[in-house]
C-alpha cells in the first residue's frame, strides 16, 4: 500500500515507498526508515522530522530509524531539536536510532556532546539490530 504525501515529487514504483520533498520514507513491517533527502541538516530539516515522527506516531508506528548517509553538513541550531525528538520517542516507547552519519556531522554532534543523547548506529544493519533489542525489551517488560 502507497500512502501519498501532498509534496509528492517523484512518482514511486516500490509499493512500500514514499518520496516527499523533504524525506524518503520505507515502511518495514517493524520499523520505518526515514532518510533526509537534503544535504544540510539544519534546525529546519530537524523540526520536519520531529514532526513526521510525531505524525507517524500518532497513526500507530512506533519505532524509526532516521539514515543521515546524505547530509554531509549540519548546523549545530539542529542538534537540541534531535535531542527532543529522540525524547519524544522513548518517553512514548518508541524507538529511534540515527544511521549512516556522515564523518563532519558525527565530529559535530561530538564537538556539541549531542552524540551521547541520541542513539547512533554506524551502519543500518546495526541500528535495526537495536530497534529490534528494543522491541524485544519492551515486549519483556510487557508481560510482567
Amino acid at each position: 500500500m502507497l500512502i501519498l504525501c501532498p509534496n509528492l515529487t517523484l512518482p514511486c514504483h516500490h509499493p512500500n515507498f514514499l518520496y516527499c520533498m523533504e524525506f524518503k520514507i520505507d515502511t518495514k513491517p517493524s520499523y520505518i526508515v526515514i532518510t533526509p533527502v537534503s544535504n544540510h541538516l539544519d534546525a529546519n530539516l530537524a523540526a520536519s522530522l520531529r514532526q513526521k515522527c510525531n505524525e507517524l506516531t500518532e497513526n500507530g508506528s512506533e519505532n524509526y530509524i532516521i539514515d543521515l548517509h546524505n547530509c554531509l553538513d549540519t548546523d549545530p541550531k539542529s542538534f537540541h531539536l534531535l535531542t527532543e525528538l529522540h525524547e519524544d520517542c522513548y518517553s512514548n516507547n518508541c524507538s529511534l536510532v540515527f544511521t549512516n552519519i556522515q564523518d563532519t556531522v558525527l565530529q559535530q554532534l561530538k564537538k556539541d556532546e549531542t552524540d551521547s543523547a541520541l542513539n547512533i548506529a554506524p551502519t543500518m544493519q546495526e541500528a535495526i539490530d537495536i530497534v529490534s533489542m528494543e522491541i524485544l525489551e519492551r515486549d519483556l517488560f510487557d508481560e510482567d
